[in-house]
C-alpha cells in the first residue's frame, strides 16, 4: 500500500515575497506596499488594526491558512504613521521599486525607510517645540558614554562620566528612543530605570574602533581634534552606535549632521534626576501640575522653545557667559516696543532649523522650500536690529547671520509664490524660467482655444451645427453628432461608438493633438521634476550658514522670551558674583504666583545662606504653612539666574552655584519594589556621595518614612554630616516636622533655625507664609486635619490621644536629644574605632620636642596610610 506524502501547503508568490522581506525586520511593523494600498499582515495586523482602528480581515494565503489582513490607502500614511510609531512600535515602510506596468511577474518590493520613535522626519510624528532625540549609551569598564542625535534637526551631542552623570542627562534630555549593547538589559535598567523605549544593538557596533571610523568617515576628517572629543572613548563608541542605527534604519543621506559637540560637565550646573523631576522643571507627575518651562516659555519658534528646555537643564555656570545673556535681556526690556516687532518676524521664520535638515536629506516639499526663502527674507531685518543695537552680544550675534542672497533670490526666482504641497500637483516651478517648460505648458493649457478653433471650423466645414468635442478616458477626444445630422460626417472621420441619439467618432487631427496633450503633460511633470531637484540639491549646499542662522534665532528667541517674561512679571536682574553667598530678598515661586486666585498676593521670602555664619537653615511649621514652596522658589530663582534669566524677587544676590540637589515631595516607585523611605534614602544618598563647596541642597521632610525615633537620628546625622563636612560647606534648607532637630543650632554654629509663621485664633490657624527667625515647637496637624474636614468625632478623640501622649512621652524624646547634642562635644578619641585607637596609641608615642620637620612629615604619611589615604 503506497503511503500518502504531506508537502509544505505552498503560499502565494506575493506572500512569499513578504515574508522575504519581514524576516529581515522581525521587531518592526512591516506596512505593505500593494497596489495603492499599505497592507499589514498576521500579527502586525492585529496589532495595527487595534492602534490605527481599522477593520482586521483575512485572504487566503494560496494553499496555506488564512492570514490575518489590514490595511490603508497610500496617500493616508502621514495620518496612521504617527499613531504607529507613538503607540512605540518601529515601523519599516516597504515600497514598490518598480511600476507593476513595466513588468510582467511580481513587482520588486524593498524597505525605504524604517521610522522608530528616535529617528524620523515626519511632522505628525515630532513635537516642534521638542527635540527628538536618539539617546546611545555604552557601558564602560570605568566610565560610560552616552551620545543625543537628533536627525530632524541635525544636533550631534556626546559626554561621558559616571552612570550617575549619564543618568542625569538622559533624565534630562528625555530621549525618544535609546540604543544600548545587547546583553546589559539588567544594567541599563538598574541604571537608568524602565521607562523608555529602547532597542538593543550587538556589542561590534559600540566597539571603539569601529565607532571611531564611522564618525572621521562621516564627517570626512582625519581625527577628532577639531571636535573636542578625541580622546572620550567611551562618548565615541555611543556616538558610532547611532550613526550606525541610522545605517539600519535606512537613513543614510545625513549631510546635515556635521558637527558633533560635548557636552561639558564643567561648563553646566549639576542638576541630578530628581531635581529635574522635583522641581518639575519640564515634567511633572501631576496631571493637573504647571511646570517651569511652561511659565518660562515666550518663545516664538520651534527652535527657541527647544533651546530654552535644553538652557533650563544645562544651566550656565560661568559668570562671563550668564552676564552675557542677562545683558541682551536687560537691553531687550529697554526695547520691549523694538524687541516686539522681531518678534513677530521670528514668528514668520517657522522651525528653519528642521526645514533645512529635510532639504539636506532631499525630503523638503516645495511649500517648505518657499518657507525657507520667507525665513531668510524675515532674518534681513533681525540682523538689521542687532547690528544697530548698542548691545555688544547683539552686535555679536547679528554680524553671525548669513542673508544666503543666492539661494533666496533663485527659491524667488524659480518657484511660484504659493506652490502645492506635493510635486505631482504641478505648476510649482514659475514661468520664464525654462523655455521647453513654457512651451509645453502654452500647448498644455491653451487646449480649450484649439479644440473651440478645431470645433468652429468642422461646423462651417460640414454644416452640423450641434457639433461638440468632448474627452473620455476610453478613446480621448472625440467628435459627437447627433443622429438628424450623421449623413453630413465626412468619410475620412472614424466612428468609435453608437449612442441611442448620437454617434462619436475621432479624426486624425484629434488624435494628433491629444498625443501632443499628453506628452506635454508629461513633459511639464519632467521638467519641473528636474528644475526643483537641482533647485532643493543647490539649497542642500547652504545647509551650514542656515542651520547657523537657526541656532542664532533659537538664541535671541530665548532672550526674547526672558525679557517677555521679566516685564510681565516683574522680575529683576540678579546679580552674579564668584562667591559662595546666596541673598534673595522677597523671593517668589514663579510658578505659585501666576497660579493663584485673581486678586491674591504671593507672599514673599528673603532667604540669606552663606558658608560661614548661616550654611543650614532648619525650617520648621505645620504642612500647608509652605515650607516647600519656599524650598522650592530658592532653587528655582538660583537656577533661572545661571540661565539668564531675570529673576521673581525684589533682589538676588547669587554666588555661582554648581550643583543643586532637592528632595523634596513623596515620589513613592512602589512598582519595582522601593517603599517611599527607600526612594528617599536613595535621593538622599546620591546628594551626600556628590556634594561640593558650591552646592545647594533642599531637604524636605527626611526620615518621615520611618519611625519617629529613627527619623529624629537619620535627620539630625545627615544634618551634622552636611555641617562637620570638612571639603564641602554645601549651602542647605532643610524643611523639617522634627522639632528636636531646633537643638542642633546649639551645637553647630553655622545651622539657623526659622520657621514659617502662622497665628492661632480660637483653636483654628492662619497660614501667613513668612519666614521668621526661631524654631517651632508646634506642628498643628490636628488643626490642619480639621481645616480638611475630618468628621468632628475623629479630631476629638486625636486631641484625647495627644494629650495623654504629652504626658507619657512629654520630655523623653527631647532629652534624648539634648543628650546627643551634648554627646558631640565628646573627644574624637573616645569613638569606638580600632583604627582611630592605633592612630591615638601611634600619636601618644610621638616626643614633640625631639621631633624633626621630615621626622613629622613621615610620621603623618603612616597616619595617613592607616586611614587609607
Amino acid at each position: 500500500m503506497a503511503t500518502k506524502t504531506t508537502s509544505k501547503p505552498r503560499v502565494t508568490p506575493l506572500m512569499k515575497q513578504y515574508n522575504a522581506i519581514k524576516a529581515k525586520y522581525p521587531d518592526a511593523l512591516l506596512l505593505f506596499r500593494v497596489g495603492d494600498f499599505y497592507e499589514t499582515f498576521g500579527s502586525d495586523a492585529i496589532r495595527a488594526s487595534k492602534i490605527l482602528g481599522i477593520v482586521l480581515t483575512k485572504r487566503k494565503n494560496g494553499a496555506a491558512a488564512f492570514i490575518e489582513l489590514a490595511g490603508f490607502p497610500h496617500h493616508s500614511l502621514d495620518t496612521y504613521l504617527p499613531k504607529l510609531v507613538r503607540a512605540g512600535n518601529r515601523v519599516a515602510i516597504c515600497d514598490q521599486l518598480e511600476d507593476p506596468k513595466l513588468t510582467k511577474t511580481i513587482v520588486k518590493r524593498g524597505v525605504t525607510e524604517l521610522v522608530t520613535p528616535g529617528v524620523t522626519y515626519n511632522d505628525n510624528v515630532l513635537d516642534t517645540g521638542t527635540n527628538n532625540y536618539l539617546a546611545a549609551v555604552h557601558f564602560g569598564k570605568k566610565e560610560s558614554g552616552v551620545s543625543f542625535l537628533d536627525i530632524s534637526t541635525g544636533e550631534f551631542l556626546v559626554a561621558q562620566g559616571s552612570l550617575s552623570y549619564i543618568d542625569k542627562l538622559i533624565q534630562g534630555f528625555k530621549p525618544n528612543e535609546v540604543l544600548y549593547q545587547r546583553n546589559h538589559d539588567d544594567q541599563f535598567t538598574d541604571s537608568f530605570g524602565n521607562k523608555f523605549y529602547t532597542f538593543r544593538m550587538e556589542d561590534w557596533a559600540f566597539s571603539y574602533d569601529f565607532a571611531y571610523e564611522k564618525l572621521l568617515k562621516h564627517f570626512s576628517i582625519s581625527s577628532l581634534k577639531g571636535f573636542g572629543i578625541e580622546n572620550m572613548n567611551e562618548a565615541i563608541s555611543a556616538a558610532g552606535a547611532a550613526l550606525q542605527y541610522l545605517d539600519e534604519t535606512k537613513h543614510n543621506e545625513v549631510g546635515h549632521i556635521r558637527n558633533i559637540s560635548r557636552i561639558a560637565e564643567d561648563k553646566y550646573v549639576w542638576l541630578d534626576r530628581f531635581t529635574i523631576r522635583n522641581l518639575e522643571l519640564l515634567y511633572s507627575y501631576n496631571e493637573d501640575a504647571i511646570t517651569l518651562a511652561q511659565i518660562m516659555d515666550h518663545t516664538v519658534s520651534p527652535m527657541g522653545s527647544r533651546l530654552l528646555k535644553r538652557w533650563m537643564v544645562l544651566p550656565l555656570k560661568t559668570k562671563s557667559e550668564i552676564e552675557e545673556r542677562l545683558s541682551v535681556v536687560e537691553y531687550l526690556v529697554d526695547k520691549i516696543d523694538d524687541a516686539e516687532e522681531i518678534s513677530i518676524k521670528i514668528k514668520q521664520i517657522g522651525d528653519l532649523e528642521r526645514l533645512i535638515g529635510k532639504a539636506a536629506v532631499g525630503r523638503i516639499n516645495p511649500k517648505e522650500v518657499v518657507q525657507v526663502k520667507r525665513a531668510l527674507e524675515n532674518i534681513e531685518p533681525i540682523k538689521s536690529f542687532c547690528l544697530s543695537s548698542k548691545n555688544k552680544e547683539l552686535q555679536l550675534l547679528g554680524d553671525k547671520f548669513n542673508l544666503c542672497e543666492k539661494i533666496k533670490e533663485r527659491i524667488s526666482t524659480e518657484m511660484v509664490e504659493d506652490p502645492p504641497m506635493l510635486m505631482h500637483k504641478g505648476m510649482v516651478i514659475a514661468d520664464g524660467v525654462d523655455e521647453e517648460l513654457d512651451s509645453y505648458r502654452k500647448l498644455a493649457f491653451s487646449g480649450k482655444d484649439y479644440l473651440l478653433e478645431i470645433q468652429q471650423r468642422e461646423i462651417k466645414n460640414t454644416g452640423i451645427s450641434s457639433l461638440k468635442i468632448a474627452f473620455n478616458n476610453v478613446f480621448g477626444y472625440y467628435l459627437e453628432v447627433r443622429n438628424t445630422y450623421k449623413d453630413k460626417v465626412p468619410e475620412e472621420w472614424i466612428r468609435k461608438q453608437t449612442l441611442t441619439q448620437a454617434e462619436r467618432y475621432i479624426t486624425e487631427e484629434l488624435k494628433e493633438y491629444e498625443s501632443k496633450i499628453l506628452s506635454a503633460e508629461s513633459k511639464i511633470a519632467e521638467i519641473e521634476t528636474r528644475i526643483y531637484g537641482e533647485l532643493v540639491s543647490d539649497l542642500a549646499g547652504y545647509v551650514p550658514p542656515i542651520q547657523l542662522n537657526a541656532q542664532l534665532i533659537a538664541r535671541l528667541d530665548c532672550l526674547m522670551s526672558f525679557s517677555k517674561l521679566s516685564l510681565k512679571n516683574n522680575y529683576v536682574r540678579p546679580q552674579i558674583n564668584k562667591g559662595k553667598a546666596l541673598h534673595i530678598k522677597e523671593g517668589r515661586h514663579p510658578v505659585i504666583e501666576q497660579t493663584l486666585p485673581i486678586g491674591e498676593e504671593y507672599v514673599s521670602n528673603d532667604i540669606t545662606l552663606d558658608t560661614e555664619q548661616q550654611q543650614i537653615i532648619m525650617i520648621t511649621g505645620p504642612n500647608m504653612s509652605g515650607k516647600s514652596a519656599i524650598l522650592r522658589q530658592t532653587a528655582l530663582i538660583v537656577l533661572m539666574a545661571q540661565m539668564g534669566c531675570f529673576v521673581p524677587a525684589k533682589s538676588a544676590d547669587i554666588g555661582l552655584v554648581d550643583k543643586i540637589f532637592t528632595r523634596v515631595g513623596a515620589s513613592d516607585n512602589i512598582s519595582s519594589g522601593e517603599s517611599t523611605f527607600m526612594v528617599e534614602m536613595n535621593e538622599t544618598a546620591s546628594i551626600l556621595n556628590n556634594l561640593s563647596d558650591r552646592s545647594l541642597i533642599l531637604l524636605d521632610e527626611i526620615g518621615r518614612g520611618t519611625s519617629t525615633y529613627d527619623g529624629v537620628s537619620i535627620a539630625w546625622a545627615i544634618s551634622e554630616y552636611i555641617h562637620n563636612n570638612g571639603k564641602s560647606r554645601a549651602k542647605t534648607l532643610f524643611a523639617t516636622h522634627y522639632h528636636e532637630l531646633n537643638e542642633m543650632t546649639n551645637s553647630f554654629k553655622r545651622i539657623k533655625n526659622f520657621n514659617v509663621s502662622v497665628r492661632e485664633l480660637k483653636n483654628k490657624i492662619i497660614f501667613l507664609r513668612k519666614l521668621v527667625p526661631g524654631g517651632s515647637n508646634h506642628s498643628f496637624g490636628i488643626q490642619v486635619a480639621k481645616m480638611a474636614g475630618m468628621p468632628t468625632k475623629v479630631i476629638q478623640r486625636a486631641n484625647e490621644v495627644l494629650k495623654h501622649l504629652e504626658k507619657s512621652h512629654s520630655s523623653n524624646l527631647t532629652e534624648q536629644v539634648k543628650e546627643m547634642a551634648n554627646d558631640m562635644q565628646l573627644s574624637f578619641f573616645q569613638l569606638d574605632d580600632p583604627t582611630l585607637m592605633q592612630i591615638k596609641d601611634e600619636i601618644t608615642k610621638i616626643d614633640i620636642n625631639t621631633l624633626t620637620p621630615v621626622e613629622a612629615l613621615m610620621k603623618l604619611n603612616e597616619i595617613k596610610k592607616m586611614v587609607g589615604g
